[in-house]
């Protein structure tokens, strides 16, 4: 199974479709003649490269590939290139002079520029051939830039002055090139994103684009010209490999969230490790000569999260050398793809087995005006993507080798829910944010439904994250949407929201600056009014931090950190009090806490009660907290490591084979293109590499529980203590009454849904938001249906209420159509009426200061029906 083969719980794709077209131009006379003759510089050199020892052939001919690249990438990169090329070398060529009289004078012979280079040699790595792998996108654009402007295959100061000679006339050339503004190539990028509706939403907006070149001369220029065209210079930022950490996290950043930011520009030094999935847009400037590339940089927008179909343009130049392979590999690339299923991308780089893209290319530029050449060339791309070789590589590339049972989809089906259930929920989060921000000075506007726009983040936040520095994703001045649902991240024709959750830089910060003015208020306690409980006695509620940590002394990681609620009674006896029991909570008014003054002096209340709630909870909650965190850790890591030992090991055979091939050629009088040092190191590298991941995966699920902290407490004074202070007669049913109705309210929804055949789970006791999770069959295709979670609602006929808190009504509206409000109605002689289902019960959160609502019964029973 491969990535285009992924599908969620409901049989949707997990990836959209991806599209890649060829932008094909003509060069102009100028552009022509210059290529013609750069092309024939290089040809030459090559040629003359072909004569020297090894290394240096090869560095060589690294340099000269460097500049036939350059060359296909811009006039500005080609000019700039064979300007510093000619610089260098001039100063080279003086200092040689002086070598050479000087070594004269002393030993009466002159030293060759030959020796003199080999003694200078650039430190870059022995199998250039293989250089684009061995090395990261940003080494290989600083290896790049310190070659191609020194290495050459003169051996004598005569041939340097003569190459330095040609340069001039090239140099002249080039400038004539950029001087007349004549570049084709950036007026099809022009076009493009100009006429392509693909770069306009519904509205008329410009969508975000990421544009890649291989060059810092060409990206520069592009920069210029894309600034000019859009009349916004802030509308451009770029990623290269100078660009540090902080300033490419920031980019990112300002590129995902800044309206005023619509095009990235960017090396392939932005094709690792970056996730752009805001953008669906994406042009290949240049086109790189590693197929593992294209596939790195159409995956910075192809990723998981991505909703919308994604988007190339490959531009191509007519009529070059270059130009016809690549027209020849896309070509065959989209055949392939319509027999595949859209399948080739991920798999390019291992297409070239035998002979890589490189050398197909370095072939077409030195010997490709022969016919024969030509077709040999074709035949190899032919046979690389080929489609039985494709499917052998998808086989062995595979995710997976076999689908999940339904059992283990059940079981991670479920493991999501329950995490969906115990989360910080969007409307708390939201409602926190909203009033804090603007409490520290922030300003948001409301936009779309659920979205909002933030116009400012004061100075303070910005110097909060820089002290505390524990988000590697920087605070931004304004952000064009946030939201706090993650349904709302993206909405056609409108801009992708930030999605605001906790680990959220800006909701970190607020949350700090937050507490540090308030943290000690929670460890004063309060005293709150809980008008859901009709029992007569006061409780004292405990917030506890508890965090699971990675038993490293460099570096103990928190992994888990959880609020856990311990109750205790005036018999001071400790309960679980569930996930969030202080949001049905609201603060007792001034009358009536004269009226509690005699609960305030109870002698239970002296006690060491926060004692008792950390020993209840290191005896019941933290345990079962360490477990489920040591448990699931600990699968994950031995599925990482069987995953990585098959796939090490693997490539650990295959370079441990090659090395004694490639030996075994050696002694026979060969020169493989891979010398044995090469496999060699590899598989010292992947055998380090194996060690380290082994050592990462034990670190990783070796965690020990910290000791729970109380964070603060309130005393919880029920309504109905407070009804029998004041006199009054309760007139809810007694509690033996209630737990009958409860019972048969729960017997029945039961048995309804059994004779549906639905599988049942009982979770009332776990305190999750609901009572019953209800699973449909499987539908004949295989796919999963949503589980149904029921809240029951028992109630005595003859009641004309429903009372529901606000942690039960936020609870329905986060999981939205799965949330079901059953009611039963119990007669006194245990018969019942009902079930009645509800579904999307309400449409709206309670304002801020509602604890909880009163439904009329008949109006819920009208919309009501027996069947959902």
């Amino acid at each position: 199974m491969v990535k285009e083969e992924l599908l969620r719980f409901d049989g949707r794709p997990l990836f959209p479709e991806r599209l890649a077209y060829t932008a094909n131009y003509d060069l102009s006379p100028l552009e022509a003649c210059l290529y013609a003759d750069v092309t024939d510089y290089v040809r030459n050199e090559m040629n003359r490269a072909d004569k020297l020892d090894g290394k240096r052939k090869g560095t060589v001919g690294f340099a000269l590939t460097q500049l036939q690249r350059r060359l296909a990438s811009s006039p500005e990169a080609i000019y700039q290139s064979l300007k510093r090329r000619r610089k260098r070398l001039e100063e080279r060529l003086e200092e040689m002079k002086l070598v050479a009289r000087g070594h004269a004078v002393k030993q009466g012979v002159a030293e060759t520029l030959g020796e003199y280079i080999v003694k200078k040699q650039i430190d870059i790595p022995d199998n250039l051939d293989d250089i684009d792998d061995e090395l990261s996108a940003e080494e290989y654009e600083l290896y790049a830039e310190q070659v191609v402007d020194q290495a050459t295959a003169a051996e004598t100061i005569h041939e340097l002055d003569a190459e330095i000679v040609i340069l001039k006339g090239l140099e002249h050339q080039a400038l004539q090139v950029v001087q007349s503004k004549s570049d084709r190539k950036w007026e099809e990028l022009s076009s493009l994103l100009q006429d392509k509706p693909e770069m306009f939403t519904a509205s008329g907006s410009r969508r975000k684009l990421i544009i890649f070149t291989e060059h810092k001369d060409t990206l520069n220029y592009l920069v210029g010209r894309i600034s000019d065209m859009l009349g916004q210079p802030e509308s451009v930022v770029i990623i290269h490999g100078g660009t540090n950490r902080d300033q490419r996290r920031k980019a990112q950043e300002e590129f995902r969230n800044n309206p005023d930011v619509l095009v990235l520009i960017a090396t392939d030094a932005a094709g690792e490790g970056v996730n752009l999935q805001n953008a669906n847009l994406m042009v290949n400037y240049d086109l790189p000569w590693n197929p593992n590339r294209l596939e790195q940089r159409f995956g910075r927008i192809h990723r998981i999260g991505q909703s919308e179909v994604c988007h190339l343009w490959n531009l191509v130049a007519n009529e070059t050398r270059e130009g016809e392979v690549f027209n020849k590999l896309f070509e065959k690339i989209e055949t392939e793809k319509k027999a595949l299923g859209g399948k080739v991308f991920d798999i390019l780089g291992e297409a070239f087995e035998n002979k890589s893209l490189k050398e197909l290319l370095i072939e077409a530029i030195r010997y490709g005006e022969s016919p024969e050449v030509k077709q040999r060339l074709n035949q190899v791309i032919e046979g690389a993507l080929d489609t039985n070789h494709l499917k052998e590589i998808m086989q062995r590339n595979a995710l997976v080798e076999q689908h999940m049972t339904l059992a283990d989809l059940y079981i991670v089906k479920e493991e999501m829910e329950k995490a969906e259930a115990r989360k910080l929920q969007p409307y708390f989060i939201r409602a926190f944010f909203s009033e804090a921000f603007p409490l520290l000075g922030g300003e948001m506007r409301s936009r779309e439904f659920g979205r909002f726009e933030v116009r400012h983040v004061p100075a303070i936040f910005r110097e909060r994250d820089r002290v505390i520095g524990e988000t590697r994703t920087p605070v931004l001045k304004k952000y064009e949407r946030i939201c706090f649902e993650k349904q709302q991240i993206r909405m056609d024709g409108k801009p992708m929201a930030d999605l605001i959750h906790p680990g959220h830089p800006l909701m970190h910060v607020t949350t700090d600056i937050i507490l540090s003015m308030h943290r000690e208020k929670l460890k004063q306690g309060a005293i709150l009014f809980d008008a859901n409980d009709d029992s007569t006695e006061a409780k004292v509620l405990f917030m506890i931090d508890h965090s699971v940590r990675q038993n490293s002394a460099d570096n103990p990681l928190t992994v888990s950190r959880r609020l856990q609620f311990v109750e205790i009674n005036s018999q001071s006896q400790a309960d679980n009090a569930g996930w969030a029991p202080h949001l049905d909570l609201e603060p007792i008014n001034d009358n009536d806490l004269i009226r509690i003054k005699t609960v305030l002096s109870q002698p239970w209340l002296q006690g060491d009660l926060e004692s008792l709630a950390l020993q209840y909870a290191s005896r019941h909650l933290v345990p079962a907290h360490y477990q489920e965190v040591k448990a699931r850790l600990e699968k994950q890591a031995d599925k990482i490591l069987a995953a990585v030992n098959e796939r090490l090991v693997k490539e650990i055979s295959y370079w441990s084979d090659r090395y004694i091939k490639l030996t075994d050629d050696v002694s026979a009088g060969k020169q493989p293109r891979v010398q044995p040092e090469m496999a060699r190191r590899r598989v010292d590298e992947l055998t380090e590499r194996l060690n380290q991941r082994k050592r990462e995966l034990f670190t990783m699920k070796n965690v020990v529980s910290s000791t729970p902290v109380i964070l603060g407490g309130a005393l919880v004074i029920p309504q109905g203590l407070l009804a029998k202070l004041k006199g009054q007669t309760t007139f809810s049913l007694d509690a033996q009454a209630r737990a009958r109705v409860e019972r048969i309210a729960m017997e029945a929804v039961i048995n309804a849904e059994r004779k549906k055949g639905f599988t049942i789970f009982d979770v009332s006791a776990q305190k999750c938001g609901w009572d019953i999770t209800s699973r449909p069959p499987v539908n004949a295709d295989g796919s999963i249906l949503p589980d149904r979670h029921i809240e029951v609602k028992g109630r005595a006929k003859g009641q004309s209420t429903i009372t529901v808190s606000r942690n039960e009504i936020l609870y329905a509206l986060n999981q939205a159509d799965k949330f079901i409000l059953a009611i039963v109605l119990v007669n006194t002689d245990n018969s019942f009426e009902g079930p009645y289902y509800i579904a999307n019960p309400f449409t709206k959160e309670p304002d801020w200061a509602e604890t909880s609502k009163n439904l009329d019964l008949a109006a819920l029973l009208e919309r009501a029906s027996k069947d959902v």
